[in-house]
């Protein structure tokens, strides 16, 4: 046996180009497949086999896991004291093994080996053709549909597949078996049994790839695509921006007579694109985003990473676009919350802010609304401003003189400092449960006293828009949080 060994060995070596190592490595695997059906249970086994004589040895081995984590596999693992007493110096992750007899394997055994082994070589076949497409650095993989598989699309392209998950398609897009098609190198997953390069014509990354396809001047590094949003099918928006003076970006996207983007709009199934001007100032890049609607005025609010635009009633509805695709489609390309809103209603909002930064003033500062709307025309919005911002600037105030603002800074730096001790007084009622819980920033803890919320049960019970509203973080974080303080309901 042990010649025939080597002599199969040496055969699938030169049929199939591998090294010899690869094949001893595929043999050394299915004697330890065989020896493991032999002895049943969860038990590993190891094979080694000499590359000289073909003589091969066999091993039962446990793997050593941390007293605290417990048994999960008794037939393979054992505990590190129990490893302890058998081997002085053993770390945990470690094997401890024990020569079995090896396994004797006829005529019938060696076919199922040799099944084993090709397998195994057909697995390092498949890798070897995704490492070498892959070292292409291709983004766009370009191939034929083959077969429909579970409602996804393999594709086919030389001897790799991919696939096209029915998510990823563009809506209303029809493929068929043998029509040639494009798409975008979304992921590549090693573990998927099938192909395993998943592919994507919806993502964002499609469009931009498309578009440096297209334009040269984006491959010689005169043009950037900054950022790319997607309805897919319908319409989509891509901020440029150009590296040299001479080279206009959206003209050049463009192309003669439109040549460029409407290369693009075909291979996306008739998708609209929006060029848009990338700009460094975010209510510039807002602004051009929310084209071929007119803005009157921008008010940004950097702390909640959110702006108020506001548009006259004839552009309100471009504005905001069929189904609110317009205004999505600008604040997934650039990055910020964008409120559309009427002159009506962006000077009700300001009103409501005004009277509560007037009263805030007044409660706090001790003074008239007089001087209270001052401070507000002057742009003051909070007590931190009025307590730290220069003294130069607020000295350029016609109605306050040196005194009047000595007095004011220190009446603001005096409030700042009791808010802040009530603000630790509340915080050190919150529960040790809630501080410790993992996300929670002391801002955040903070915030959640002044709303009222001292235990992890308090947290837990709220819904999503009410910790929104109390603390002005995200859905996906808000979210985030609940779980993680229900979760001790589910695990106690």
């Amino acid at each position: 046996m042990n010649r025939e060994l080597l002599m199969l060995v040496d055969a699938i070596s030169r049929e199939k180009s591998v090294d010899r190592e690869v094949v001893f490595g595929a043999v050394e695997a299915a004697l330890a497949s065989a020896s493991k059906k032999l002895h049943g249970g969860e038990v590993d086994m190891r094979v080694s086999v000499d590359r000289e004589s073909g003589e091969y040895e066999t091993f039962r081995r446990w793997h050593v896991v941390p007293d605290e984590a417990g048994l999960q596999l008794p037939d393979s693992e054992i505990l590190l004291f129990e490893a302890l007493e058998q081997i002085p110096d053993i770390e945990v992750d470690d094997y401890i093994e024990e020569p079995v007899e090896s396994v004797s394997i006829g005529r019938i055994g060696a076919q199922a080996a040799k099944q084993v082994i090709l397998q195994k070589i057909r697995d390092a076949e498949r890798e070897q053709l995704l490492n070498d497409f892959l070292s292409r650095g291709d983004k766009i993989f370009v191939g034929t549909v083959k077969r429909l598989d579970k409602g996804d699309i393999v594709v086919e392209s030389g001897r790799v597949e991919g696939r096209l998950r029915r998510n990823e398609m563009i809506p209303k897009e029809n493929l068929r078996s043998g029509d040639r098609v494009r798409a975008f190198i979304l992921e590549v997953d090693p573990t998927l049994r099938g192909p395993q390069i998943i592919l994507s014509r919806s993502a964002p990354g499609f469009m931009i790839e498309l578009f440096a396809q297209e334009v040269p001047e984006i491959e010689q590094g005169l043009l950037e695509i900054k950022s790319c949003a997607r309805d897919p099918g319908s319409r989509a928006k891509i901020a440029v921006v150009s590296h040299d003076k001479r080279v206009d970006p959206i003209g050049t996207c463009v192309g003669v007579r439109g040549s460029r983007v409407t290369a693009v709009t075909n291979e996306l199934a008739g998708e609209r694109v929006d060029i848009v001007l990338w700009s460094e100032d975010p209510a510039q890049f807002v602004i051009g985003a929310l084209a071929p609607a007119n803005v009157q005025s921008i008010v940004v609010d950097e702390e909640r990473h959110a702006m108020d635009v506001v548009v006259d009633e004839e552009n309100l509805a471009i504005a905001i676009g069929r189904g609110g695709q317009n205004v999505r489609l600008a604040s997934e390309l650039t990055g910020w919350r964008i409120n559309i809103m009427t002159a009506e209603e962006s000077a009700s909002k300001q009103a409501l802010e005004s009277d509560s930064v007037r009263k805030l003033f007044v409660d706090k500062l001790d003074v008239d609304e007089e001087v209270a709307d001052i401070l507000i025309a002057e742009g003051f919005t909070s007590l931190e401003e009025v307590a730290y911002v220069p003294m130069q600037e607020m000295l350029e105030i016609e109605s306050f003189d040196e005194d009047t603002v000595n007095e004011l800074r220190t009446r603001a730096k005096d409030a700042l400092l009791t808010m802040e001790i009530a603000r630790e007084e509340k915080v050190e009622e919150v529960s040790q449960d809630l501080r410790d819980l993992e996300g929670l920033s002391p801002e955040l803890i903070a915030k959640l006293a002044n709303g009222g919320i001292h235990t992890r049960d308090d947290l837990a019970d709220l819904a999503v828009d009410e910790l929104t509203e109390m603390t002005a973080i995200d859905e996906a974080q808000a979210k985030a949080l609940i779980m993680k303080a229900r979760e001790h309901w589910f695990t106690a």
